[in-house]
């Protein structure tokens, strides 16, 4: 860390306010004061709707359009804050970049990623179009995307979920920015793309000599990455100071209680004689891929390849594993939602010899929880008709009343006020979100439950929460749990065995103790090294 006699950016009394349609405004942030030096990483810590996006949102013109600023935000000793957006241009995209969560929203989906990353050059830098693409085949070869003159013409669906944030990382370093911003943008990676991602922005720092701004809820990731940190809750700032003294010492309670919220636990393994309720044999997924937009040359892709497994009553089997390794295709196998070929067994009966109408009255039993609560929660209905949507074709005979009860009942078992029902999916928190996808499964009294990420996507502290309400459920229903995640520290503190997949293939599987603590396999090595290594990050 350089010292400076001039903060690069330099937040003084910053307030933001935005209006709403019942006309009681919010004041996301409240009165802050924040700097990050030349050369120097700091980063913004807190749960969802702590303010921490919102403060940055500011500094670059971004609010929303009910949304305003009021104080002082100082790039290099120029106020920026209120600019006008043609002069806030000659900072955007070229002295202060950002770089956003998901990266397939922030990407056109209509333009290749050469095109895009060739705008901001093109812009600032007056490039003709012909020295803006070799420009950036090279700002893609830095950041590490193989064969950078061929995939400059590829489309952002065409490329993995790595591969895309390393776009927007190009696109961001085009113009050699100051300071780059980075908001969540590791969340939805796997560990180990997590970490060739922190690694190539530490590399990236060394080499180009930029102040990296990490907003992230993420504690680990701030272990290793940051020089200082600033703690915010509901728009103040309530701790801040050295990374180091942050984490040995936190002044603060809500610190303290950031830094305690890693799920933790031991989750027993059920008896060896306990009932085998669901099993897979032999269980293979193949998919068909046209490659071209107008049918071209078909290829197959084994997305599960010969998987066995066995889920005992009141056992809980994690399924690890970077995306595109197969484990969300098994959970749909084993929920006979695609086509497999093998041999899936509810209670000993072979689930592809049933008859349609057999199978649906086990679709019950059988529930599933996805990983954006949000996407599969209909934005029409109300919480009290989601949850109840089921009985109305398992239980036909239930009255409305008799369903209101049931939705009352079981928003009660997941902590929910249960005068919520009759709001709308956009009125509730994400973790509030997620316990209402879990009640529309529990509605139905299933025995077996797929958990498809479902807690990827939210704050250490909600994550805790939800783990500990899955084991209480899991305990009162006696309920069986194949609970698919990248993010072994859940996995660990939910699982009782483990198997780990790659390319379709389970590599490993055993008691969740012996997979951590002794893993066998290279490839599960690197995912607890990526997971759990909390040395710092260097060039």
């Amino acid at each position: 860390m350089t010292n400076q006699t001039q903060p690069l950016l330099d937040v003084n009394d910053l307030h933001v306010r935005f209006s709403t349609n019942d006309g009681v405004g919010v004041h996301a942030v409240k009165g802050i004061h924040m700097h990050i030096n030349k050369g120097e990483t700091v980063a913004v810590v807190g749960e969802s709707g702590s303010g921490k996006s919102q403060v940055m949102m500011s500094a670059m013109g971004l609010l929303a359009e009910n949304g305003w600023a009021e104080g002082s935000v100082k790039y290099d000793g120029q106020e920026v804050l209120g600019l006008s957006k043609r002069k806030l241009n000659s900072y955007r995209g070229s002295k202060m970049t950002m770089i956003f969560q998901e990266p397939m929203t922030s990407l056109d989906p209509l333009y290749t990623v050469g095109r895009q990353i060739c705008e901001p050059l093109i812009v600032h830098q007056k490039m003709n179009t012909k020295a803006a693409m070799v420009r950036a085949i090279e700002l893609l070869d830095l950041v590490g995307i193989p064969d950078p003159a061929k995939r400059i013409k590829a489309y952002p669906h065409e490329m993995s979920g790595g591969q895309r944030q390393r776009v927007m990382i190009a696109m961001a370093l085009a113009n050699n920015p100051d300071l780059l911003i980075a908001d969540e943008p590791t969340t939805a990676l796997d560990v180990t793309i997590q970490a060739q991602i922190l690694q190539l922005l530490a590399e990236l720092q060394k080499k180009l000599g930029m102040a990296i701004l990490f907003i992230t809820h993420d504690l680990n990731i701030v272990r290793r990455f940051a020089d200082r940190v600033y703690v915010m809750k509901r728009g103040e700032v309530v701790e801040e100071g050295e990374t180091k003294t942050i984490f040995d010492t936190p002044s603060h309670d809500y610190t303290k209680m950031l830094l305690a919220a890693e799920p933790d636990g031991i989750k027993e393994a059920p008896s060896d004689d306990a009932d085998v309720l669901l099993e897979g044999q032999g269980v293979n997924v193949t998919f068909n891929i046209v490659e071209g937009l107008f049918g071209g040359q078909k290829t197959e892709l084994r997305a599960v390849n010969d998987v066995n497994i066995q889920l005992r009553r009141g056992q809980t089997i994690g399924i690890v594993g970077e995306s595109g390794s197969g484990k969300s295709t098994l959970g749909r196998a084993l929920l006979k939602l695609n086509n497999s070929t093998g041999k899936v067994l509810l209670d000993g009966v072979d689930m592809s010899v049933i008859s349609e109408g057999d199978m649906r009255a086990h679709r019950r039993e059988l529930q599933l929880v996805f990983q954006d609560p949000f996407g599969s929660l209909s934005p029409r209905m109300m919480v009290g008709q989601i949850i109840t949507e089921g009985l109305l074709v398992h239980e036909p005979g239930l009255t409305a009343k008799e369903r209101d009860q049931r939705a009352i009942e079981v928003l009660q078992e997941v902590q929910l006020d249960p005068s919520m029902r009759n709001r709308y999916p956009h009125e509730f928190s994400g973790g509030q979100r997620q316990r209402i996808a879990i009640a529309r499964a529990m509605v139905l009294k299933p025995r077996i439950v797929v958990l498809d990420e479902p807690t990827s996507a939210l704050d250490r502290s909600v994550q805790k929460q939800i783990v500990e309400l899955l084991r209480d459920l899991q305990e009162k229903h006696n309920l069986s749990y194949l609970f698919i995640s990248h993010d072994l520290s859940v996995v660990r503190a939910m699982s009782d065995y483990v198997m780990v997949m790659k390319h379709g293939v389970i590599v490993e599987e055993g008691l969740t103790d012996q997979v951590f603590d002794a893993p066998k396999e290279l490839y599960t090595r690197q995912l607890m090294a990526a997971a759990f290594d909390l040395e710092p990050i260097s060039a």
